[in-house]
């Protein structure tokens, strides 16, 4: 969401007159865009600030500033009591940002931290370079006050973009050459343009262009329809991934993070997901450490992970965030204890994902070819539309954004390995025999 929002700002900015540097020693603004959702998101912003500093004290009149999530948080702290920035611009002010800097350039500090009940910024085409894949936000904020999360604190309640504008986006993406794109929101699932819902939304986008990979996250539990796990069915562009947080596999403790579903609820939907979308693959989040969490509540997330059998998580031990309930709360749980229950369930997720992996060898995957691997330019890096990175030789003059049908001959518990590949179009079609 930070990256995209961050292409708003630039596309702002430089119908203000504003260039890109290539560097922060070039550049007479600098901003760093930011996450409050966990701790050490936070953390890494204290450090990046630190380095800057330097870059202040050789040039005074830069300009350093906080966009996003923890601009109202840390607003006091960093601009009054430590002056290391100039100005604090929050994720609902951008279109006022240039006004900011300018204040900030005067001399002044440029505050903007403003909630919006409207702000979706559905008339702005964000600033991206030309790729392969991009980031639409389709929705902002959150309406469910999660005990755990700071998110509508930050971010404001539930707005939803005109369907239509998430559309014309993606048809200009198209013509670009782009292949993927990803829906943003931080539920989707309520997704809701005068009673279009998100079902609507994601049948719309996919129609844009056939070629064109269409994924999405976060979804909430208690808002996943059968409607859209119908649409992703009879819609075979929209990627067979769905990414649903379980948090905790403890009832009592879903109960207080005021997630409003049980993991009865929960596993009725992955069942359900699973009939009507085959071959379907999930991710997960997972919170290890809340408030009061017993080493029975710890198991009982332990056996949803083995009844599910995630393709993957992210997995993070509980840190309180200023503003939330869970933060009222008496932070029991011994850190020792959260780093041990956290590895465990990162021990377990990396032995399952080990296993769904190695269900796959033989069979055969579409992938889309991202770019050359991490490691050796003699091979290509692409994904699957299930999400997992796979690893095929770099010949025949295959290139990025190409569709490849390939044989997996080997996995490992984050990576699949493919060989006999063939050019073939989204729908599987062979095009031309390449190996």
């Amino acid at each position: 969401m930070n990256f995209a929002d961050t292409e708003v700002i630039l596309s702002i900015l430089k119908s203000q007159g504003y260039s890109i540097s290539n560097t922060p020693e070039e550049a007479n603004v600098i901003l760093l865009n930011t996450c409050s959702v966990r701790d050490n998101a936070e953390q890494r912003i204290h450090g990046r600030l630190g380095n800057l500093k330097k870059i202040k004290e050789k040039n005074p009149e830069t300009v350093i500033g906080l966009v996003g999530c923890m601009a109202e948080r840390l607003r006091e702290e960093l601009i009054e009591q430590k002056k290391m920035i100039d100005l604090v611009v929050g994720p609902d002010e951008y279109r006022r940002i240039s006004e900011y800097i300018d204040k900030a350039f005067d001399g002044g500090k440029g505050i903007g931290v403003r909630l919006s009940r409207t702000e979706t910024y559905d008339d702005i085409i964000p600033y991206r370079e030309d790729g392969l894949a991009a980031w639409i936000s389709v929705m902002r904020g959150c309406d469910k006050f999660c005990t755990f999360c700071v998110v509508p604190f930050t971010r404001g309640r539930e707005r939803s973009r005109n369907l239509e504008s998430i559309t014309t986006e993606i048809k200009q993406l198209s013509k670009r050459g782009f292949k993927e794109v990803s829906l943003l929101g931080q539920n989707v699932n309520s997704y809701d343009d005068n009673g279009r819902d998100f079902a609507d939304l994601l049948a719309a986008a996919a129609k844009v262009d056939r070629t064109i990979r269409i994924r999405f996250t976060t979804s909430h539990p208690q808002d996943l329809s059968d409607k859209l796990l119908y649409t992703i069915a009879e819609n075979q562009n929209i990627c067979n991934y769905i990414h649903l947080p379980v948090q905790s596999g403890s009832n009592r403790a879903l109960e207080l993070m005021n997630r409003s579903y049980t993991i009865e609820h929960y596993l009725d939907i992955i069942d359900k997901a699973r009939k009507i979308i085959p071959g379907v693959s999930f991710s997960t989040d997972i919170i290890a450490g809340f408030p009061t969490e017993t080493d029975e509540d710890h198991k009982m997330t332990l056996e949803v992970m083995m009844r599910v059998r995630y393709d993957g998580a992210y997995m993070f031990k509980y840190s309180p965030r200023d503003g939330t309930k869970a933060a009222k709360m008496k932070d029991d749980v011994p850190e020792q204890t959260k780093i041990k229950r956290l590895n465990e369930i990162i021990d377990l997720q990396q032995k399952i994902s080990f296993e769904v992996n190695q269900e796959l060898i033989g069979g055969e995957e579409i992938i889309l070819i991202e770019g050359t691997s991490r490691k050796s330019d003699e091979f290509l890096a692409g994904k699957t539309d299930t999400n997992k990175v796979v690893i095929i030789p770099n010949k025949n003059g295959l290139k990025r954004g190409d569709y490849v049908s390939c044989k997996i001959i080997r996995a490992t518990s984050a990576t699949l390995f493919g060989d006999e590949v063939k050019l073939v179009e989204l729908n599987g079609k062979e095009i031309a025999q390449t190996a």
